[in-house]
């Protein structure tokens, strides 16, 4: 798998790009957990959904937000990294102007940048948030929330808890239009340890795919 360096807001931005031969195949870029608490694009969740995605078919793009590894710039409480991950979208869609679906899948931190993407950019047709950290940031931005998707988390979460993430879907299941499917997984925690892991990667294919199979109909 390349990796790459694109042109970011601050400078250079660090990749992993991992194409298919299909020039229209689907593309989906992957957003990390929170740079000032070890977040990286090789964190374990974010890696695992990069996979997942590649052996779906799509063209994936995975990146360091702003001062992560070697892409340039320094934390910028969010903003930045919303900036970050429209040229990470940008880049990904220049490589793949045949490609006519568009997902982005974000895991806590990244997960709240990933949905605040979904509203900037129509051409978003599906999303998956992994452990998303409605108790530490405002979702209320979801308003109405632009596309359909799947929010997953654990039952034993104590960084972002369960019931946070349960009153989100609920706000989210009240607009028309879009359907938001939540999982709970019995057990698991914020990071999906083992044994975890892999029924997360399950629910995230079995999401995607049945989706993917409903827009060729």
């Amino acid at each position: 798998m390349p990796e790459v360096i694109f042109a970011g807001p601050e400078g250079r931005l660090e990749g992993r790009y991992h194409p298919q031969r299909e020039r229209d195949a689907p593309i989906a870029i992957v957003l990390h957990p929170h740079p000032q608490f070890g977040g990286t694009m090789n964190n374990k969740v974010v890696y695992n959904l990069h996979y997942a995605f590649y052996n779906m078919g799509f063209t994936v793009l995975r990146f360091n937000f702003r001062g992560v590894g070697r892409s340039q710039g320094e934390y910028d409480q969010g903003v930045g990294e919303l900036s970050d991950a429209a040229s990470a979208l940008d880049y990904l869609q220049s490589m793949n102007a045949n490609s006519k679906h568009c997902w982005v899948a974000g895991f806590s931190f990244g997960a709240w940048i990933g949905m605040q993407l979904l509203m900037r950019r129509p051409e978003i047709t599906g999303f998956v948030s992994v452990s998303p950290p409605a108790n530490m940031y405002d979702f209320s931005f979801l308003a109405p929330c632009p596309s359909s998707g799947l929010i997953l988390n654990g039952s034993g979460d104590r960084v972002a808890p369960p019931a946070d993430t349960e009153a989100l879907v609920a706000k989210l299941h009240d607009q028309p239009g879009i359907t938001v499917e939540h999982q709970q997984m019995e057990g698991a925690g914020h990071f999906f340890e083992e044994p975890y892991t892999d029924d997360m990667i399950e629910a995230v294919t079995t999401y995607v795919k049945r989706r993917l199979t409903e827009a060729t109909r």
